[in-house]
């Protein structure tokens, strides 16, 4: 995430360009590069976790993901080293998205494979506050060092600091995690001798297959365009297309995270209540029919205040940042707990984290990169939002028809 927020900074220190624009795509190229690469390590890492446990794989994913994160903090810059400088860059990005891939969707079945059956989906939705979290982190601590370095400072070691801190984080993580237990749905399949790699098979068996396909389109996709949408893309849009100030954007940025963590459990909770299927339709809904507008809105109410500087439109904007994240609340919300729930236990983590990470990595994180070239080829500030709204209007059609409801689904079948 704080390779995300930095996307502005990296353009002129690693790909410099007399095009800022160009500097910019190549940056967001940079960041997408490491979430196409995600489906190899689902690949990998969920089948391993099927065959050897779901903790030994936490282990090799935290250490690949923590070596390359601060090894980014050390990177000499494009005027130092000339080309390698981003072909370095790039290579940590692909082995931060491999250790990403083997993560996401392997900690979704780690953590509901431990919740039970009651109160799960409020439970697991817990895991979606951790990309909020890794946005909210990123962003105070690139906020702080702004606010106490000069332009030149920040820009010559300052966004480096945050991928030195991360450090800390992985030797938190590597404590914590070794004291982790292995989940009771594994160790019962370890007894029934069922622990083996099913990748290959996922794709044999019919209804697993259809599964993996409505969990990619419908649910994950859903997830990670808003996501992307909402929590990348937006600061991105503020301060490149409309132009307000970086560090106000980023305290904007702040506010609208903040307010999606509640929004996030509640969305848990409520799945729990009413069924994960009529809550994720509904953000995805909304997605198609306000996302657009939204932007819109942001569009007016940020020329407005780059005109007259009028609190009320700073408000208004907050206001619509924090709508947008109701949007997100309500797909990802439920979205860890019917990962797990479509599949049977003995192929749920090759089966889950590969559909998973395909829909964060080839949708969502692509998504800036698509959509900040659209607004350049059509020379309109708001044209490749037209992308994620129909990606939107597709999912949902075919969720409304064919994804099951989940939510009194054992996890032991």
């Amino acid at each position: 995430m704080t390779f995300a927020s930095l996307a502005v900074i990296f353009g002129p220190l690693f790909f410099p360009s007399s095009d800022p624009n160009a500097g910019l795509l190549a940056s967001l190229a940079t960041f997408g590069v490491g979430m196409v690469v995600r489906p190899i390590g689902s690949a990998l890492f969920g089948s391993l976790g099927d065959r050897i446990g779901r903790k030994p794989v936490f282990m090799i994913t935290i250490g690949l993901m923590g070596a390359a994160t601060v090894c980014v903090g050390f990177l000499p810059t494009y005027s130092e080293i000339g080309i390698w400088a981003p072909i370095l860059l790039v290579t940590l990005r692909l082995f931060q998205g491999l250790s990403a891939g083997g993560e996401i969707g392997g900690g979704a079945v780690y953590l509901t494979e431990h919740a039970g059956n009651e109160n799960r989906g409020f439970k697991t939705s817990f895991l979606q506050l951790m990309g909020p979290l890794g946005i909210l982190a990123s962003t105070i601590q690139i906020s702080v060092l702004q606010s106490r370095l000069t332009i030149e400072e920040f820009q010559s070691w300052g966004w480096r600091v945050p991928f030195w801190t991360s450090l800390l984080l992985l030797a938190i993580a590597f404590y914590i995690r070794r004291s982790l237990e292995e989940t009771p749905v594994f160790l019962e399949l370890s007894k029934q001798d069922q622990t083996q790699s099913q990748l290959v098979n996922n794709f044999k068996d019919g209804e697993i297959r259809k599964r993996m396909f409505l969990l990619f389109f419908c649910v994950s996709s859903s997830g990670a365009i808003l996501f992307f949408c909402v929590q990348v893309y937006a600061a991105i849009f503020l301060k490149t297309s409309i132009k307000l100030d970086s560090t106000l954007v980023d305290k904007l940025s702040i506010i609208s995270t903040i307010a999606l963590l509640p929004l996030t459990v509640f969305a848990g909770w409520l799945s729990d209540k009413v069924g994960r299927k009529p809550v994720i339709l509904a953000g995805i809904s909304l997605g198609v029919i306000l996302l657009y507008p939204a932007f819109q809105l942001l569009v007016f109410l940020g020329d407005d205040f780059l005109a007259h500087e009028r609190s009320l439109s700073l408000i208004s904007i907050t206001i619509v940042l924090v709508f947008l994240s109701s949007m997100l609340a309500l797909v990802v919300g439920p979205q860890t707990a019917i990962l797990a729930e479509l599949f049977p236990a003995r192929n749920r983590n090759s089966a889950a984290t590969l559909p998973h990470n395909l829909a964060a990595g080839w949708i969502g994180g692509l998504l800036p990169l698509i959509v900040t070239w659209l607004n350049q080829f059509f020379e309109n500030s708001l044209a490749g939002l037209w992308y994620p709204m129909i990606f939107l209007g597709l999912s949902g059609t075919i969720a409304a028809y064919y994804l099951p409801e989940t939510k009194c689904t054992s996890l032991l079948r």
